[in-house]
């Protein structure tokens, strides 16, 4: 039997918390009122929270939430056993059970965001069953608190260190959850939690009704806070075991694994469990964890530092500095110059983060790191079929004239760039047959169900080149006329199903344009110039076009070097423009030294190797964008009004990013909802934006979480909703039908509303009033001038412009947003 009683006693005493986090849509959703046998008494008297607001207290409440249990099949690997005294917890304190001598207290943990060298594991407290959850949230609660990325990187070298030292079987599971992740990205593993599912289990947990759980969300704003709240003073006679790193992550993946009739209440018991268990901090961030919304600022970066600092500490590992024959131990790297100690821990974060980009799992690394610590990581954890690895990514340009400058006049290639989706395709024959195929896109998920058709074209690659025995190969997917071959557009291909698709069902035909090569017949070439890699791949694969008609077609992109000349470069460009591609990517084609800075004054201190390698997940100068949307005198810009914003993610947590612009309507004096913005902002014009536009009450308030003023959102929900009062300058590639936005509806289709495609911000535009701004009709002009002979002819083209929801948006151009 488990009671509750339930007040908010606690919440003064727990740390202050930053409130209205994530989807507000989502965050909505959790708190809707569901269905489910609560019993819960009447509001009483309120009290002041930790946020010194004022909200309901309850009055005391029994109620037995433990009748029913998982199922058999899961209870030896899920429940740990009870290996802690039990107690009653009563207002605070422990209080021995008849026969129990031991009470059960509450680990203290020592800070971990001093510096690693003045830190040591030994002095945090542990479990004899394994690492304890309450540590990682002691991280969590650490990371929460600060921005500063020394001690964000510091607390997680410590986090990790301490773990390596005491359990390092936790390891993996610990960098997950650190992650708010359960497997690599490539992985469909998702714990498929709708808002319902978790609002129930935290009702059940803590026996409130759904309007009283509406209100505390009212109120704190956070689900962690708020299931923290709803808690506060749960009783239990019999203690449940502390938590464990190990035991949450295999309760998360048996919520990822349950499947098919029953799930959706299996997952629930599984949530009632775990919110039973945690106690305090755990509580905050196991919810925050089942809502997949943790912000804590442990990005990727951040974590693969602070591993391979903690490695770096933990191992002795030979030959990290030059001249030096072994790392030193632990005991030794406390002695150590802070310079040396500092190339140390760069040379260890060079080779994780470069064993990573080209193998991104976690499982692999951390096994050979525990093996031999940073020692043969490259050699133990190469490049592998089947596991993508992260693309090159190239650096916008806005003329022709600034490539020239930045690569020196050195030879390059200039290929079209095809508006289709990147794809990775990595292949592998045995006995002259194709036996592992998979294509991943540019965020490295597996696609490969998406296209089958793809999958029949290699291996008829395959069986015209029996030479070769497995690639990687890099490429974009682009939809094209089934008899002509000719080019469509990007919204034709997003008209593809998404995954599962069987080849006598696909009405959109592709054609896959290659233009890398990083891996050929067991051997990386990533170390090779583009020049070879170019060479091999043209050489290794020939076009090819199926005789079926409809069926997937190959070929090499088309490119032109840079030998001809700057005027047919020129010429080449606007080709490409007219031929519905977004422009072109110029690579250089040998590794060559220049001037980063263009300066020829003092050019010989200053130049620097430019290689022509491939390089993964680096924005490198080796490869240039040069897109329709980036050149000046490409494309109108709009006037748009911002209207709402969303939370930030990452670096942007604490910023308004992105913000939903607007026309305006003069029909009906209001302002429609045309497309989300990030790209184009500065830090410091961030941050002014979220000083003007800060939430508040009262009849000045230009921010609230509530639509207050006239405009028509369509289908975009903010978090935040803004006063309209200024006009910003936006440009975009073009303008896109689409679902979401409700603007210039019937003018430029009956059914949808038009979208600016990857807007950019550019200027506060000062001298224009808000009634002044861009309208529905300007917004379908432009839509109409695009369709060129296509005028007139209405086309209802799926495109998704809603960036948090849709897959189909081009990932690389996604990737500018972000970045």
């Amino acid at each position: 039997m488990v009671k509750r009683k339930l007040s908010f006693d606690d919440a003064k005493s727990s740390p202050k918390k930053r409130t209205k986090h994530g989807s507000q849509a989502r965050l909505d959703a959790f708190f809707t009122t569901s269905p489910g046998k609560i019993r819960a008494t009447p509001l009483e008297t309120p009290v002041e929270t930790n946020h010194g607001e004022k909200i309901p207290s309850l009055s005391p409440l029994v109620i037995d939430v433990d009748a029913e249990d998982v199922e058999t099949q899961f209870e030896e690997r899920l429940v740990p056993p009870l290996a802690v005294p039990q107690t009653v917890r009563v207002q605070k304190k422990e209080v021995n059970i008849p026969g129990h001598s031991v009470k059960f207290q509450p680990l203290q943990f020592a800070p971990l965001d001093v510096d690693p060298i003045n830190y040591s594991p030994d002095g945090q407290p542990w479990l004899e069953k394994g690492a304890p959850y309450a540590f990682l949230t002691h991280a969590f609660s650490t990371l929460s608190s600060t921005r500063s990325r020394i001690i964000i990187i510091n607390t997680l070298t410590n986090c990790l260190r301490t773990i390596i030292s005491k359990h390092p079987e936790s390891l993996l599971p610990s960098l997950y959850l650190l992650s708010n992740t359960l497997a690599p990205p490539y992985a469909p593993i998702e714990l498929g939690l709708g808002p319902a599912i978790i609002s129930r289990a935290i009702q059940n947990v803590s026996g409130i009704t759904p309007a009283t759980l509406k209100k505390l969300y009212n109120t704190l704003g956070d689900p962690g806070d708020v299931a923290v709240a709803a808690k506060t003073n749960l009783r239990t006679l019999v203690p449940h075991p502390q938590l464990t790193i190990s035991y949450v992550y295999d309760s998360l993946m048996m919520i990822a694994h349950s499947k098919g009739q029953g799930a959706a209440r299996q997952k629930e018991k599984l949530i009632e469990k775990l919110l039973l268990s945690a106690n305090g901090e755990e509580t905050r961030y196991m919810t925050r964890t089942l809502c997949q919304n943790l912000r804590v600022g442990a990005v990727r970066t951040s974590m693969l530092t602070a591993l391979a600092r903690a490695i770096a500490l933990s191992y002795e590992s030979p030959g990290l500095l030059e001249g030096e024959d072994t790392l030193h131990n632990k005991a030794g790297l406390s002695d150590c110059p802070r310079n040396e100690l500092n190339e140390i821990f760069l040379k260890a974060e060079s080779i994780v983060k470069g064993v990573f980009v080209k193998h991104p799992n976690y499982g692999n690394i951390v096994t050979a790191l525990l093996d031999t610590g940073l020692y043969g990581l490259e050699e133990k954890v190469p490049l592998t079929i089947g596991i993508p690895l992260h693309p090159t990514l190239g650096s916008p340009m806005r003329s022709l004239d600034e490539v020239y400058d930045r690569l020196a006049n050195q030879p390059f290639v200039a290929e079209f760039k095809y508006d289709g989706q990147r794809a990775q395709v990595h292949a592998i024959t045995k006995d002259g047959r194709l036996s592992e195929f998979k294509i991943f896109s540019r965020h490295l998920e597996d696609m490969t169900s998406k296209y089958p058709d793809i999958q029949l074209l290699v291996n008829s690659l395959l069986e015209r080149s029996p030479s070769i025995s497995s690639f990687v190969m890099d490429a974009e997917i682009v939809a094209v006329n089934p008899r002509t071959g000719a080019i469509k557009t990007f919204q034709e291909l997003s008209n593809r199903a998404k995954k599962d698709v069987q080849v006598r069902d696909i009405q959109v035909s592709v054609c896959l344009y290659a233009f890398d090569l990083m891996y050929l017949n067991g051997e990386s070439l990533l170390q090779k110039t583009f020049r070879e890699r170019r060479s091999l791949l043209q050489n290794s694969f020939s076009p090819y076009t199926p005789e079926e008609i409809g069926f997937a077609r190959f070929t090499h992109v088309e490119s032109m070097n840079s030998e001809v000349g700057q005027a047919s470069v020129e010429v080449f460009w606007r080709r490409s423009i007219e031929s519905q591609c977004e422009g072109l990517m110029i690579k250089l084609l040998d590794n060559i030294v220049v001037d980063p800075e263009g300066d020829k004054s003092n050019s010989h201190m200053r130049k620097k190797p430019l290689p022509a390698t491939y390089e993964p997940d680096k924005r490198t100068a080796a490869w240039l964008k040069l897109k329709k949307d980036y050149v000046s005198g490409v494309g109108d810009s709009l006037d748009l009004v911002p209207v709402g914003a969303w939370y930030g993610n990452g670096r942007k947590v604490k910023w308004w990013s992105p913000i939903l612009m607007a026309v305006y309507d003069q029909s009906s004096g209001q302002f429609v909802a045309v497309c989300k913005c990030m790209s184009g902002f500065t830090d410091s014009f961030y941050q002014d934006t979220r000083d003007r536009y800060n939430p508040g009450d009262g009849p000045d308030v230009i921010c609230s979480p509530r639509p207050l003023w006239e405009c028509d959102f369509g289908g975009f929900t903010p978090d935040v909703y803004f006063r309209p009062q200024e006009v910003w300058e936006i440009r975009g590639a073009d303008i896109t039908l689409s679902p979401v936005s409700v603007a210039a509806k019937g003018l430029g289709s009956l059914t949808r509303g038009l979208s600016l495609r990857f807007p950019r911000f550019l200027r506060v535009r000062e001298d224009k009033t808000i009634e002044q701004a861009s309208t529905p009709e300007f917004l379908a002009s432009i839509w109409k001038k695009q369709q060129g002979s296509k005028e007139g002819h209405v086309e209802d083209e799926l495109v998704d412009v809603d960036f948090a929801s849709s897959p189909g948006v081009s990932e690389d151009d996604l990737s500018e947003l972000v970045a």
